[in-house]
């Protein structure tokens, strides 16, 4: 064979971050020294949502799932001996995307670095959050216009930046389908530049500038010729809206640049060495076809559903890319799919399905609004009802799930609880410290910070006007204004919002004929029911703390709905009090509470003893998440009546339980009939 020249391989990231920035500093420059080629910073969900780490909604959240950032002093010491102006950095930061990148910016100004030579990417794609991920702060139009001015402050003045990172992979994991992915994604797309466009912001002759700063991030499936379909239709249906909708001739500007992050959805808490080969057949279908090639890739670690990963574990998953794009010969083909009918025919079929829904959003008036009405929840939740009830009916094999379930134990998960890592609880007390002695210091040498209520005030003023809001927010950093400060000033001005649920309007997914398992249930819900003498029972499903993965405790209220209970489900970011004070109000017979980010540990002991404190004690408490053995003993030792983890699909079952604790909890007799 001729030899010829190798394509450059893609960005290779792992989303990493806990703890504290110093603890992740470490991380990220022992990755670096291991091969990767840039960076992906996990924040926690207290900066993501734009709290400080001492307000009441962080309680058990700070460093759980991404590293806290709270004031630019933090930012220094993540990025602490890590040349910024040769870095890639990607940052998965939504609500307070603007914030980060005023922070990341005035770190690398300390460095010295030439801003005009940053690359890297804001995730800044809030319409999701809506839909699937839960980190939303402000209502969709300040939202937007806080994308809007972080987008047009980028393309002036940092043009190597992608200012955000439209982001299908959330949509993915909360059920949709590969056409409700691409349409709902586009139609983001179609929102964010019709608003940049329309600011006045951007001259005529620079809208391609724009277009060519836009990218993406998608998930990918283990239905690998589906997904690398999916891949091709996105690019062909990017190509179309920017050249028809925008008038973007230059082709190198229509490009659909995207990154990408392998599906964690389908990752199996049973039988969990099986998600390595899950990982690697998702990634080849996004990195086999060189005309849908991705430009960067995170690949999960197989012990995902278990916790979170230790470092060995994040190693693992580089290599896996670093074998693929060094030791094979990937990369020294043109698209070995060009030519195939099978993909054409797929991918034609793709195309005209999105160009359809995309054209029936627009209709409705675009992204915003069928966020606003419900539409498009609703038919994620209507789409993830569908998917768990082929998974517990045998049509969507998941092995080691729901078939080939016999196993050898697994020495990856001899020591269970060493197969995770765990964040120390203490962290929490210590950043809280932390965080008050910057707020007593900021003022002195050698800080020597202007007072940060000047800047918060000019920060509102500009809210309440129509002007770009970077230069304010870069103000505040500089000032030594906190995450919190920050958005609470914007929290004044544009208030909050409380995304719809999509559970009250999604269709029944699951048939409840005589003798089916949903039959059985309802049957015992209604003699339940009748033996309390309280017409219906109620379950209270509840989200604690900052966790904004909704999709598990939609799926429960849903089926609950259906087996005959009266559900009250208030959607996410409550508090322990908010949650028994709903409790009590609505009168209900149990108590489910579902948290993934870890900070079950905290929050579901809060909820018991307020429980008790109330006079409330005999409801019975259930628990469900990612939560590792031990910590589900401390649980049911607190006086959690059941805990469900990820190895628990059936949902049905998961109903007929409930059941059985709210019987136990009541003094009745077991029911005979099985559920």
């Amino acid at each position: 064979m001729t030899e010829r020249q190798k394509d450059r391989p893609w960005l290779m990231r792992t989303y990493a971050g806990h703890s504290t920035a110093e603890a992740s500093n470490e991380l990220y420059r022992n990755n670096l020294a291991k091969g990767q080629t840039g960076l992906s910073v996990a924040f926690d969900l207290p900066t993501q949502t734009g709290y400080d780490p001492d307000h009441i909604l962080a309680r058990g959240e700070v460093g759980r799932v991404g590293v806290p950032v709270s004031h630019l002093g933090d930012m220094r010491r993540l990025f602490q001996d890590i040349p910024l102006e040769q870095m890639n950095t990607s940052m998965t930061i939504n609500a307070t995307a603007m914030w980060l990148l005023a922070m990341y910016q005035v770190v690398a100004e300390e460095q010295g670095a030439d801003i005009t030579k940053l690359q890297g990417t804001t995730q800044n794609d809030i319409v999701k959050e809506y839909l699937s991920r839960g980190t939303h702060v402000f209502p969709p139009g300040p939202s937007l216009r806080l994308t809007t001015d972080m987008i047009c402050y980028t393309v002036n003045n940092i043009p190597k930046w992608n200012p955000i990172n439209i982001c299908s992979y959330h949509l993915q994991e909360a059920g949709a389908t590969p056409v409700q992915e691409i349409a709902y994604a586009m139609s983001t797309a179609i929102a964010v530049l019709d608003s940049v466009f329309a600011s006045g912001q951007i001259p005529e002759d620079r809208k391609g500038d724009v277009v060519a700063r836009i990218s993406f991030f998608v998930n990918a499936g283990v239905r690998f010729i589906e997904e690398m379909c999916k891949m091709r239709a996105f690019g062909r249906i990017w190509d179309r809206i920017t050249r028809e909708r925008y008038g973007i001739e230059d082709a190198k500007q229509r490009r659909f640049r995207y990154g990408v992050q392998v599906n964690s959805l389908g990752l199996t808490e049973a039988q969990p060495e099986n998600n390595v080969q899950r990982i690697v057949l998702e990634m080849l279908a996004v990195t086999l076809s060189k005309d849908a090639r991705a430009r960067a890739v995170q690949l999960p670690a197989w012990n995902e559903a278990l916790g979170l990963p230790r470092p060995w574990d994040q190693q693992w998953s580089l290599r896996i890319q670093q074998v693929l794009a060094h030791e094979s010969d990937l990369l020294e083909y043109e698209d070995i799919f060009a030519g195939s009918h099978v993909i054409e025919a797929k991918v034609d079929s793709l195309v005209e399905e999105c160009l359809a829904e995309i054209e029936r959003i627009q209709e409705m008036g675009g992204a915003l609004a069928a966020v606003e009405s419900g539409y498009l929840k609703s038919q994620l939740v209507s789409s993830h009802a569908g998917r768990r009830a082929r998974i517990e009916g045998g049509e969507e094999k998941i092995v080691g799930v729901n078939c080939y379930q016999a196993t050898e134990p697994s020495p990856l998960t001899a020591d269970l609880d060493g197969a995770i890592m765990t964040v120390d609880p203490a962290v929490e007390a210590r950043v809280v410290a932390s965080l008050k002695n910057w707020r007593d210091t900021r003022y002195q040498p050698p800080f020597n910070h202007p007072r940060p209520c000047k800047a918060l005030e000019k920060l509102k003023e500009a809210a309440q006007g129509t002007g770009n809001l970077m230069a304010a927010t870069l103000e505040c950093v500089r000032s030594g204004v906190t995450t919190g400060e920050w958005s609470e000033a914007l929290r004044e001005v544009f208030g909050e919002f409380r995304a719809p649920t999509g559970v009250s309007s999604a269709p029944v997914a699951v048939t409840a004929e005589a003798g089916t398992p949903l039959a059985v249930v309802r049957e015992k819900v209604a003699r339940t029911a009748s033996d309390l003498g309280s017409g219906r029972l109620r379950l209270l499903v509840g989200k604690p703390g900052l966790d904004g993965h909704s999709n598990g405790a939609e799926q429960i209220a849903v089926r609950a709905r259906d087996a005959g209970f009266e559900v009250v489900y208030q959607g996410i970011r409550l508090t322990p009090e908010q949650i028994v004070s709903a409790a009590l109000a609505e009168d209900v017979h149990c108590v489910g509470l579902s948290i993934l980010s870890g900070s079950h540990a905290e929050l579901v002991p809060d909820v018991l003893v307020r429980l008790r404190e109330a006079g409330a004690g005999d409801i019975p408490v259930i628990a469900g998440g990612i939560i590792p053995p031990a910590d589900a003993e401390e649980l049911r030792t607190a006086g959690v009546a059941a805990v469900f983890t990820p190895k628990d699909f059936g949902i049905t079952e998961i109903i007929g339980r409930i059941v059985d604790e709210i019987r136990k909890a009541n003094k009745l007799d077991p029911l005979e009939v099985p559920a």
